[in-house]
């Protein structure tokens, strides 16, 4: 996870960019879990059947 908000402090990767590397039921070779996506940017994760 360090590497990812690394890469979003400094403006490497957006926050939608941020989203591909999310480990989900569709992308189960994601590298963050949710909450670590909500950590690192302060939004919750929604999944495209959610949002």
């Amino acid at each position: 996870m360090d590497f990812w908000k690394i890469a979003f402090i400094s403006k490497w990767v957006t926050a939608v960019q941020l989203r591909i590397a999310v480990k989900t039921q569709a992308n189960p070779f994601g590298e963050i879990t949710p909450e670590q996506y909500k950590e690192i940017t302060k939004q919750d994760f929604e999944t495209q059947a959610e949002a």
